[in-house]
């Protein structure tokens, strides 16, 4: 019967999870409970609030269209996405915890909606919800396993410090885990996979995040998504997961678009790992 867990304790080597329908125990803990939910606080730490950032807006309902919609925010700095659904639109935006409100969010959220034809006097249900937004020095202080216990998805901090993007991370996450439960030391065999794997490709990202929403980097890389059909397949690739942060410029630079990719990478302030050959 599903039970939400109110409290968990380790005693003698033995889980205990207590639910509104009685006790659970168990050898092992998988804390799959989202940002602020009890596993990390019981075996680790609560994210700082600078450590989160905040999603914030409104489902649409009756709502049907196939456009989807990306806008930068300035102020505060980060995004707004409209995504289609069957029956509704979903509309949201995101920016660092320490920077704003949800409120301020709710607010951008609704601005756009009262000016986005499809969703005009539909009503709207807002919702908020916090996301990890790690720096990359946060990564390094990230406890995956111990004891008894790992940490899955959000309540890990697994979520890409740019896009607030979780799920494909939650998944690696939770192969991960399956596998190194039947290992001989499976706390050690999880944290290794995690941190050579997930949080290396996180932390590269955490190191551009701030750039990234800079006026400047959004406006080239509006400008370069408009113009190359081959930067698009790379950013196309890069949110799909079939792309990772290590290479990246690597293959930017490989769409031949070398002066648009080095004025990007050059508004980043981060010096790129490799450099354009010369012209034969």
């Amino acid at each position: 019967m599903p039970a939400r867990a109110t409290h968990v304790q380790r005693t003698g080597g033995t889980w205990t999870i207590e639910t509104r329908h009685g006790a659970l125990h168990a050898d092992w803990l998988l804390g799959a409970d989202g940002p602020s939910g009890i596993v990390r606080k019981q075996v680790h730490a609560p994210f700082a609030r600078r450590q989160l950032s905040i999603a914030a807006g409104a489902f649409v309902d009756g709502v049907r269209t196939s456009e989807i919609a990306v806008a930068f925010l300035d102020r505060p700095r980060g995004y707004l996405w409209s995504f289609p659904r069957p029956d509704h639109l979903a509309v949201g935006a995101c920016a660092q915890a320490d920077e704003c409100t949800a409120g301020a969010l709710h607010a951008a959220t609704a601005r756009w909606l009262d000016a986005y034809a499809p969703a005009a006097n539909r009503p709207r249900r807002t919702y908020a919800w916090p996301i990890p937004s790690l720096s990359a020095g946060d990564f390094d202080a990230e406890r995956p396993a111990g004891e008894g216990w790992m940490l899955l998805g959000d309540a890990a901090g697994l979520v890409d410090p740019i896009t607030r993007e979780g799920i494909y991370f939650a998944l690696g996450s939770g192969a991960a885990a399956s596998a190194a439960l039947a290992a001989r030391d499976p706390a050690r065999e999880y944290e290794d996979a995690i941190r050579d794997t997930v949080h290396d490709e996180l932390r590269r990202a955490a190191r551009i995040k701030d750039a990234f929403f800079r006026p400047r980097f959004t406006a080239l890389l509006m400008h370069a998504l408009d113009r190359s059909a081959p930067i698009r397949d790379v950013m196309i690739d890069l949110i799909a997961g079939r792309q990772s942060y290590r290479g990246l410029e690597r293959r930017l630079l490989g769409t031949l678009e070398v002066g648009l990719m080095m004025k990007l990478i050059a508004s980043t302030l981060i010096s790129p790992d490799i450099h354009p050959s010369p012209a034969p």
